[in-house]
């Protein structure tokens, strides 16, 4: 799909960037000030899920007319790095997925997560919600969390304040329309932040999330390489990167099903952040 095709080529041209970026920024805690930002799975399911109409077309604006008007974020610290691990004792982990949700690899990945217990986090993309939005619902109805990666995936550092603002407002619009909540968590795409991204997603009640472990399977190396690459990366407080959209995600779906299992058998603990009061 041509969609499919421009994020292949924008994610290997920014690698590159991001990595660079991550690496940075890797000596980071959870929470510079010392909250804690990640915790224990609560045992009950999600915010309750609006079911709302489908829209037959993808737009960048706030959808309206279903359910109570947003609420008042939260207000937070403004951060200048991005959170790169979760906090907590024991052998904790989480796993992300980025750019979807999408009808072809999503159901396997929240099949997968059922099938053992575990509760994931997804960061949606506007566009995608719109089309998918029983996905979302789903995503609510089993208890896992979701955060804002923006309306149409695009690269945060070229945009004005106003776009990008334009980008995270809808898409968290979006979110509450179908989730049952607005998000507090948000990640940029490529991995690339700037101060705009910073100080707006602070202004939303977002925090911002990165990751700590790329499996790369953006890249499509391999369903084996995946599967290694989070098996030997694997360690207390790591958050996972990978993908349910985006691209070609049959690997992602496929590695899931054989390292999850290997994770929960070494005694890690599947975690999701805790929701903030």
């Amino acid at each position: 799909m041509q969609k499919d095709q421009l994020f292949t080529r924008r994610r290997l041209l920014l690698a590159g960037a991001a990595a660079l970026g991550a690496a940075g920024t890797a000596g980071l805690v959870v929470a510079s000030d010392g909250e804690e930002a990640a915790g224990t799975v609560a045992p009950a399911a999600g915010p309750p899920a609006r079911q709302a109409p489908k829209s037959s077309a993808f737009r960048l604006q706030p959808l309206t007319g279903y359910g109570p008007p947003p609420t008042a974020p939260r207000k937070l610290k403004v951060r200048k790095e991005p959170i790169l691990r979760i906090s907590g004792t024991g052998r904790r982990m989480m796993l992300t997925f980025d750019d979807g949700p999408n009808p072809a690899y999503t159901p396997h990945i929240l099949d997968t997560l059922a099938k053992y217990g575990v509760r994931a986090m997804f960061f949606l993309c506007g566009e995608c919600i719109v089309e998918n939005r029983e996905l979302v619902a789903r995503m609510a109805a089993e208890g896992h969390v979701v955060g804002n990666h923006t309306w149409t995936h695009p690269l945060l550092t070229t945009l004005n304040r106003r776009e990008i603002r334009d980008e995270m407002e809808s898409t968290s619009d979006a979110i509450e329309d179908t989730y049952g909540e607005r998000p507090q968590w948000f990640r940029a795409p490529y991995g690339a932040w700037n101060r705009a991204a910073f100080q707006l997603g602070a202004q939303m009640g977002m925090e911002p999330m990165a990751w700590t472990v790329d499996s790369t399977d953006w890249t499509t190396p391999g369903t084996r390489t995946i599967v290694d690459t989070i098996e030997s990366g694997a360690a207390p407080g790591v958050v996972v990167l990978s993908h349910d959209a985006g691209g070609d995600r049959s690997q992602s779906v496929q590695a899931l099903r054989e390292y999850l299992p290997y994770l929960l058998d070494n005694g890690y603990h599947l975690t999701v952040p805790r929701r903030r009061t």
